[in-house]
């Protein structure tokens, strides 16, 4: 809910900011009105970046990778005594 909020004010604002730029004469009228593809283009820059940050980022677990690959070996072993041909790289 919090960021629901925040991007909430953040459009607010800067479409109010916008709609200041289009009444005024401070920016001329045709720079003014690609401001909102330049918000988006920069909303999906933002937004690739914080990807890759968290790519980056992303943790490694080495406890749960063993714990996976001992549930892999108890459900190849249940597999055999149930007759079922598991195969595959052991």
């Amino acid at each position: 809910m919090k960021h629901i909020v925040k991007i909430l004010t953040l459009l607010v604002t800067i479409s109010a900011l916008w709609i200041g730029l289009l009444q005024t004469a401070i920016i001329p009228r045709s720079h003014t009105w690609l401001l909102p593809i330049y918000f988006i283009v920069s909303l999906g820059c933002y937004g690739l970046l914080l990807v890759g940050v968290g790519l980056v980022q992303f943790p490694t677990c080495p406890q749960e990778a063993v714990l996976l690959q001992q549930d892999v070996i108890e459900a190849k072993e249940y597999l055999k005594q149930k007759g079922i041909d598991v195969g595959g790289c052991d």
